[in-house]
């Protein structure tokens, strides 16, 4: 049971620090995107807005998932402690 938490709290970790990775280099793509337009002078156009639309939904979701994982954490460390508490009881 021990080694199916530490597993499972391994999992959610990596893919917690992939998706905050995955965010700041799109990020810092969308950013030099910006500058290059704004550079040039050139308002935008309907792709940019779609792009930036795009990076925005994939913060927001990553919101959710930062989320997520973190009030899991701290749901599942309960239910741990329950346990042994149920245990030195027993």
């Amino acid at each position: 049971m021990g080694e199916m938490v530490i597993i499972s709290m391994t999992i959610v970790a990596v893919v917690l620090i992939a998706g905050i990775s995955l965010n700041g280099i799109v990020d810092k793509v969308m950013s030099t995107k910006r500058q290059r337009i704004e550079a040039r002078g050139v308002q935008p156009g309907p792709e940019v807005r779609e792009i930036a639309e795009r990076q925005q939904m994939i913060e927001d979701r990553l919101r959710v998932l930062e989320r997520i994982a973190t009030d899991r954490g701290s749901l599942l460390a309960d239910e741990i402690e329950a346990l042994r508490i149920a245990k030195e009881t027993v």
